[in-house]
């Protein structure tokens, strides 16, 4: 997906290429402060970062594309009533809690966003809130508030990097992209390390752009980059309650060409879709999976997504075990029930361009053995750490570089395609989520 493959020798090297990514379009401004509160649920001492987006001029183009989990959280309940709206001027973001079926969670999030409002000059409707982070809990609304003007106060950075650090929750690191259109530009940031199966994942992703683009056409631009981008995703193949990719246009420079925009916006999806597993809980190894040859686009997207979702299969790639039949468990796994009459006695399948299977069998010897085993470490990110007091930790917070273990499989029964990112299953996944909350 991605459009390049970066590789970066120092955390500082990272930082200083996000910053060249980070530049606000025209017409928005940033603003960040922290507080800390000790949750109800939980009472121990506890800190919450909330990121504003305001714009220049409230806006009447801007679209929004939402989790399917059929328990949203309030912030996603406001948002999606909020596309109606005839413009809006701010987003607003809180980490740590997600608000997602607390009590009153919905009047609180309404009281939020009433209070950014009133501090903008806005409606408390023009206002999308989001948030991220430990499902069931209340959030503090009273020392938010309280923490609110500082945040104001802050408004006017001209990069988002500091807005992307901010809505991190388990992330080692902030999430950038940019494109340029023209005189314009899209910039796009996003949160999202681990409950991630699409439909969306659980991250939260903002794109701006100053490029002047019609509310309608935004929303009919929108719905293909994420479907291509963060729908052909998955990490753990769990789907959070507070998923939201959000577009919003302050319209401040002209649109030279409306397909060269959505390209753009297309690519940028697609990059940032790529950065959420490569930055996944203890993740060592990004997948690709190309399918090709399928009768079907969905019948493609749902090999690609049965093999990142097998536990075994990535398993196996985390520990650089080139076990390819836990590859071909996972294929026939799904098109087993999902598409009994498909034929594939003409199935091909390759890893790192190596061919292991062809005409019904494996075809793999000590040489392709050893070529398979030297593709997983040249894709690792990093080697595992030992445990400190029991936990393992990644030794690094910034991306080595961008590849990925790539797995093409060739169904051969149509000309249907697709590519899902997926990533490996480590013991720092197994501890990073075991200790979440505690």
């Amino acid at each position: 997906m991605s459009s390049t493959n970066l590789t970066f020798p120092s955390r500082d090297a990272h930082r200083a290429w996000l910053a060249t990514q980070a530049i606000l379009p025209a017409g928005f401004r940033v603003g960040i402060t922290s507080l800390s509160f000790v949750p109800v649920e939980v009472p121990k001492p506890a800190k919450m970062d909330v990121t504003l987006i305001a714009m220049d001029r409230p806006t009447p183009d801007f679209a929004g594309v939402f989790t399917r989990n059929a328990l949203p959280g309030a912030p996603v309940v406001l948002s999606r009533q909020r596309l109606n709206e005839a413009t809006v001027g701010a987003v607003v973001v809180n980490s740590k809690v997600s608000n997602v079926r607390a009590p009153d969670g919905v009047a609180i999030a309404e009281r939020w966003c009433e209070a950014v409002a009133g501090a903008l000059g806005l409606h408390g409707r023009q206002v999308l809130p989001n948030s991220t982070g430990v499902i069931g809990w209340r959030v503090p609304v009273e020392a938010m508030l309280a923490a609110l003007p500082d945040a104001v106060a802050s408004l006017g950075q001209r990069s988002l990097l500091d807005a992307a650090t901010a809505i991190m929750t388990t992330d080692l690191y902030p999430k950038v992209r940019r494109a340029l259109v023209g005189q314009g530009s899209i910039v796009g940031f996003g949160k999202g390390a681990g409950m991630i199966e699409p439909n969306l994942a659980t991250m939260l992703v903002f794109l701006l752009t100053d490029v002047a683009i019609p509310r309608t056409e935004l929303r009919r631009m929108l719905v293909p980059a994420v479907d291509c981008s963060f729908n052909c995703m998955s990490i753990d193949s769990d789907t959070s309650t507070s998923d939201t990719v959000l577009l919003l246009s302050s319209g401040a420079v002209p649109c030279p060409d409306p397909a060269a925009f959505e390209r753009a916006l297309s690519q940028v999806c697609q990059d940032l879709a790529e950065d959420m597993p490569r930055n996944g809980e203890g993740v060592h190894h990004v997948l690709r999976i190309r399918v090709s040859g399928a009768p079907n686009e969905t019948i493609a997207r749902g090999v690609g997504k049965s093999v990142v979702n097998s536990p075994l299969f990535k398993c196996a790639v985390c520990g650089n075990d080139a076990n390819v039949g836990r590859l071909v468990c996972a294929i026939g796994k799904y098109v087993g029930p999902a598409a009994p009459d498909l034929d594939l006695r003409n199935l091909r399948i390759r890893m790192g361009g190596i061919p292991i299977f062809e005409a019904g069998s494996f075809h793999l010897d000590a040489k392709v053995e050893a070529a398979l085993v030297a593709h997983l470490k040249q894709a690792e990110l990093y080697a595992s750490a030992p445990p400190v007091d029991g936990v393992f930790r990644p030794p690094v917070d910034y991306p080595t570089h961008e590849r990925c273990v790539e797995v093409e499989i060739d169904l051969g029964a149509g000309n249907a395609g697709a590519t899902v990112i997926g990533a490996d299953l480590s013991h720092e996944y197994v501890s990073e989520n075991a200790d979440y909350r505690s």
